[in-house]
């Protein structure tokens, strides 16, 4: 299985905090998640590959112009602000995405920025960037006849919507990853398994029926990100029916999980895509700092396997999984299942 990666430039993206309950802790969205994960990579053999640069198209295909010219420009026009903090945090939000577009980088962070989790530094752009490019280049590889390839996307990228950041998440990688192998493959599902919903690529798809989004997390009623990622919610337009989200009880283990995949799963075969990708969140982990599920290391080699199954083009692109022990494990358990299901 070919591996996307390029260390040097995700590496530099490094948050300092985020608000959780009202307190200010560090940021658990790490530069040394990369080595724990590559660590994972190398336990398995993998060969990793330097991504290529794809330029803007595949991003601004499911991104705005507007929201990528922020992204782009807004930390060289903070810095201009007397006595700037050294990374750029919301400190106002709009009640609607229709309110007007201000001028101002503080009124344009609010606008664009989610919540209190995703920090621009000086390096944020050019990480996400090349975690996109990751997501474009393992695409490309499956294009190009690969069965299956992994991308170790950092800063990840599921709760990024068209315009908003969040959750950590600045790019869409996911959304990158299936927008691009529409150019071959006429649908497409993506197979979200992290422990939190894929808000933001729900967001991007919900109302088309030529991307299948289906979502397999904790559920939201009292748990990240508490708006998006309730069973109700099914698409609209074009795409009423499209979007499954399968929430599950707080400390569901490996068969709660493996169950609710199950039903996900069926749902799959029924819209016959040509391809897949598997939004790979590891933070479903029983021993994850965000402690939500309590998914088992050999529980991820079943999750791997029953997708796999689906015998598919396959994308894995990195969500989630933050700093434990256990982390570079549970990714060699989930690849190595993986090429042990393929047929």
């Amino acid at each position: 299985m070919k591996v996307f990666s390029d260390q040097e430039r995700q590496y530099q993206h490094n948050p300092s905090g985020f608000l959780v309950n009202g307190v200010m802790q560090p940021n658990p969205e790490k530069p040394e998640r990369m080595e724990r994960l590559l660590a994972g990579v190398a336990a398995g053999g993998h060969t990793v590959h330097t991504p290529t640069d794809h330029g803007l198209a595949p991003i601004a295909a499911v991104h705005t112009p507007t929201y990528l010219k922020f992204l782009s420009t807004v930390y060289e026009r903070w810095t201009r602000i007397p006595d700037a903090t050294p990374e750029i945090f919301p400190n106002i939000h709009p009640d609607r995405r229709t309110a007007s577009y201000p001028l101002s980088a503080v009124g344009q962070a609010g606008f664009h920025i989610t919540d209190m989790s995703c920090p621009i530094g000086a390096h944020t752009w050019e990480a996400a960037r090349w975690s996109a490019n990751c997501a474009v280049s393992a695409t490309l590889a499956v294009m190009d006849g690969d069965n299956v390839a992994y991308a170790l996307c950092r800063p990840p990228g599921h709760h990024c919507f068209s315009d908003l950041a969040g959750g950590f998440c600045y790019l869409n990688n996911s959304a990158i990853a299936a927008q691009y192998l529409r150019q071959t493959h006429d649908r497409v599902a993506i197979i979200d398994v992290d422990l939190h919903h894929g808000n933001g690529t729900q967001g991007i798809f919900y109302e088309r029926n030529d991307v299948f989004t289906l979502s397999i997390h904790a559920d939201p009623a009292r748990f990240y990100p508490f708006f998006w990622g309730h069973a109700h919610e099914v698409g609209e337009g074009a795409g009423h029916g499209y979007n499954l989200n399968i929430p599950l009880p707080r400390g569901t283990g490996d068969d709660g999980f493996m169950k609710g995949l199950s039903d996900g799963l069926a749902h799959v075969r029924s819209f016959a895509p040509g391809a897949i990708v598997i939004a790979l969140g590891l933070d479903a982990f029983e021993g994850d700092p965000f402690g939500g599920l309590a998914v088992s290391t050999p529980g991820f080699s079943e999750m791997a396997r029953m997708l796999a199954a689906l015998n598919l083009p396959t994308v894995i692109v990195q969500e989630g999984g933050y700093l434990c022990d256990e982390l570079g494990d549970n990714l060699h358990a989930f690849l190595q299942g993986f090429e042990g299901g393929v047929e």
